[in-house]
């Protein structure tokens, strides 16, 4: 069944010419619309899929094809497309199709890959649970009743269910990571820079940074080959040389290395502060069953501190509204989008445009922004959250500095269920307090799966490298998922 393949075994089998990519894109669109009710997709469209595939086709038989030619992706709906709708998740976007295709997925398009259709996604990506979706909840795979996180939570549900085989993610705070946690899958956070953000509607600009769901470490490092590069249109991404991400995959890592132990040498970082109180017990266990399984590879865990792990929760929610409350001012009703349709003048029509367009939990955050951008109000709480800003990437850096990578949990808990949360938004946003400080430092992070809890719910592994060291990160977790098999767990509906 293609849908239980690897991008990795895909890609094989489309340039040995068993599958064709259009055979490939009528699967996936049949198990999307099989699988409705999951939510995972605010847009399908079946023509721009198989014209896609075509395309695959043609460049496959002419043996012009690119790294990911005939690959069924399901694209996050903050990046735009010409050739679908984007909507942010908002009712403020209804029906929007942009002039331009963002970067990251126009280089995916470039290697061939093929949209099966745009995810579903907490509004303007701000949520933990896909709950704040305009075009309503979307469910986990292994659990119905059950958040798949967020804000990427459509993208993840979509891998996890086998209705894609890889998604493009947004992770400002912990979106493409907690999700992957809580259905099972592999995503990885780049470093700040990596991915091009140009045409992927900004949340936090200082935060947001977009990469690849997939279900395991080889497929990311495929994908993030083809997503990430210097891009002279953003100017917040960094001019480094391409780098293929797989290239570490299955190599030593170290010269001491040896068959039984491929990863003597490796210094793993245990923060005490991510153990704390307030993390399940199972989740406990089993991330710390997996970073024994590291031991067993030749590892050394050395104890190390982030001392200011709690303070990036008031840190992050004051710098990322702030950023909001300014970058959704153009959200305004006048040039795309919705516009309230009864207005008495300009000044009215924007004041019922955003409040009929944007979603409690957009508008919360906006005044939140507002508030802490406010004259009087600037410098006891933006400059300060900048402040412990730089103390947290300080933190992480000294840490570092006595490992080479560091690992825990991703979220305190597995899945909650649906409806849970949604009247508690601080308890909401605690659920992010092992991923928020590592969009703060602009560092790489990842979410493996590890095992799963009581209730048969998916718990992830989180790994955390220095500025630039993805590939190392997706050469560890590649390395972990040669020798367990979490990762090959589906839930029914994908078998």
């Amino acid at each position: 069944m293609l849908h239980t393949l690897s991008i990795a075994q895909l890609r094989q089998q489309l340039h040995n010419k068993e599958v064709t990519a259009t055979e490939v894109a009528q699967h996936f669109l049949k198990r999307i619309h099989a699988h409705a009710d999951l939510n995972a997709f605010i847009t399908v469209d079946e023509s721009a899929t198989l014209a896609q595939a075509a395309a695959a086709d043609a460049a496959l038989q002419s043996g012009q094809a690119g790294a990911l030619a005939g690959i069924p992706l399901a694209h996050k709906d903050v990046f735009v497309t010409t050739d679908f709708i984007t909507t942010a998740g908002s009712k403020i976007l209804t029906g929007y199709k942009s002039p331009f295709t963002a970067t990251a997925i126009a280089k995916l398009g470039a290697a061939g890959a093929v949209c099966v259709g745009k995810a579903n996604m907490d509004e303007f990506a701000m949520g933990s649970s896909n709950e704040n979706s305009f075009y309503g909840a979307v469910k986990n795979p292994w659990n119905t009743k059950m958040v798949p996180g967020g804000s990427s939570g459509g993208s993840a549900t979509a891998v996890a269910a086998g209705l894609c085989l890889g998604a493009t993610g947004t992770d400002t705070g912990g979106s493409i990571r907690q999700p992957a946690s809580f259905t099972g899958i592999t995503g990885i956070k780049p470093t700040y820079g990596r991915v091009s953000r140009y045409g992927m509607i900004a949340y936090g600009s200082s935060l947001d940074q977009g990469g690849p769901m997939a279900r395991t470490a080889e497929d990311c490092a495929l994908l993030l080959t083809e997503m990430a590069g210097f891009d002279a249109k953003d100017s917040t991404s960094i001019e480094r040389d391409d780098e293929n991400f797989s290239r570490l995959l299955n190599q030593p890592f170290s010269p001491d290395a040896t068959e039984s132990q491929p990863l003597k040498g490796l210094k793993i970082g245990v923060p005490a502060e991510f153990y704390g109180e307030g993390l399940d017990a199972e989740v406990k266990a089993a991330t710390l069953t997996a970073i024994e399984q590291f031991v067993k590879l030749g590892a050394v865990v050395v104890d190390v501190n982030l001392p200011k792990t709690e303070l990036s929760i008031p840190t992050y929610y004051v710098i990322a509204p702030a950023e909001a409350s300014s970058n959704l001012s153009r959200f305004d009703g006048v040039r795309y989008g919705h516009r309230a349709t009864t207005y008495t003048d300009l000044e009215d029509m924007y004041r019922k445009t955003r409040a009929e367009g944007f979603g409690w939990e957009v508008q919360r955050r906006i005044l939140i922004g507002t508030y802490v951008l406010s004259h009087g109000y600037y410098d006891a709480y933006y400059l300060q959250a900048q402040r412990l800003r730089r103390m947290i990437a300080q933190d992480y850096q000294n840490a570092l500095a006595q490992c080479d990578v560091i690992m825990g949990p991703v979220a305190p808990t597995t899945a909650w269920a649906l409806g849970d949360k949604t009247s508690d938004p601080v308890q909401m946003y605690l659920a992010d307090i092992y991923t928020l400080s590592l969009n703060l430092a602009g560092l790489p992070g990842m979410s493996v799966p590890c095992g799963f809890d009581g209730q048969g719910l998916p718990i992830g592994l989180q790994i955390i490298g220095n500025y630039f060291d993805e590939a190392r990160l997706l050469q560890l977790a590649h390395a972990f998922q040669q020798h367990t098999d979490w990762h090959q767990h589906k839930p029914a509906l994908a078998g």
